[in-house]
């Protein structure tokens, strides 16, 4: 892959329309970027440096103001990387770590008991953050088409993640019933 998974958010962003770092910050923060991408905010502006160093972004006029103020723009170079990165991450499916796999993984310590409450805790938890995800989207309507995408696939996942959790949290009911 030419990029990681945050230089190319932030690239993203900023073939999306040219932006200062705490811009970024912004719509990093509104989007919810951080639920799905390493992107903290103290490296946003490391980001932009090694993206600048590689020439994929630049600052076409310099000011003398704060560097916290300088507007990036995409290279042609820039949103060529980004476009392929982007492709090759939509076309081919990777293995994603999973937390909840890792404690599937390790039932047998559990008694079903702490294993059925665990469930409905994390079945709320889902349904909790189900809302949130469609009050967020809801708030910023409207969005450009890869937030849209974004909120659509992740809202996907948890309501797949929702009927999963609610099928298993049943099973394991009726077995203590």
């Amino acid at each position: 892959m030419e990029l990681t998974a945050a230089e190319l958010t932030v690239l993203g962003l900023i073939v999306e329309r040219p932006r200062h770092g705490y811009d970024l910050e912004q719509v990093i923060e509104q989007r919810g970027i951080r639920q799905w991408a390493d992107v903290g905010f103290s490296s946003i502006y490391y980001l932009l440096a090694k993206l600048e160093k590689r020439g994929l972004v630049n600052v076409p006029e310099a000011p003398a103001a704060a560097r916290s103020r300088r507007v990036f723009h995409a290279t042609a170079q820039g949103r060529e990387t980004a476009a392929r990165t982007a492709l090759a991450l939509i076309e081919e499916p990777r293995p994603v770590p999973h937390p909840l796999l890792v404690g599937i993984a390790n039932l047998s310590l559990l008694s079903e008991r702490d294993y059925a409450r665990a469930l409905r805790t994390r079945l709320a938890r889902v349904e909790s953050r189900i809302e949130s995800v469609r009050a967020a989207q809801r708030t910023q309507s409207p969005l450009p088409r890869p937030a849209r995408e974004v909120f659509s696939y992740s809202l996907s996942l948890l309501e797949a993640e929702r009927q999963w959790l609610a099928g298993r949290a049943q099973v394991i009911d009726d077995r203590q019933d």
